[in-house]
């Protein structure tokens, strides 16, 4: 009794977490691409995704905040990136694959740029660490 409950319970901890990922497919575009600019509102540094939040501002003047999803702060780690790497206020472009729901303004990243100094995160297929151009 007590192996069977023991092989029940650590199938049920590996299934879990494989349940839990989905597919960037499901809620993204992932064949298409999109860059917006704009000042940086929040960066969320956090797991399973981080998050990085624009304020664009379009031809009208009028402001949208656009959401992008990242990697995981564990991930981003690896690859240089801090919780303190973005700050308020950062004038930043992103590009990535837009949300199959146009009107929630996410995109899945694929590259970040902070043209202000060169800093730059993705691109040339799959993300890697940050760089300067």
């Amino acid at each position: 009794m007590k192996t069977t409950l023991l092989a029940f319970v650590g199938a049920a901890a590996i299934a879990v977490p494989a349940y839990a990922h989905h597919s960037f497919a499901a809620s993204y575009f992932e064949e298409q691409r999109v860059t917006v600019e704009g000042s940086l509102v929040e960066f969320d540094f956090r797991n399973p995704h981080a998050f990085v939040r624009i304020a664009v501002v379009d031809a009208d003047g009028a402001t949208t905040e656009y959401s992008g999803e990242w990697a995981a702060a564990a991930r981003l780690q690896s690859q240089g990136v801090q919780k303190d790497t973005l700050k308020p206020g950062d004038h930043l472009v992103m590009t990535g694959a837009p949300a199959r729901v146009a009107e929630q303004h996410r995109l899945h990243l694929k590259t970040l740029q902070r043209p202000a100094d060169g800093w730059v995160w993705g691109g040339g297929g799959l993300p890697g660490p940050p760089r300067r151009r």
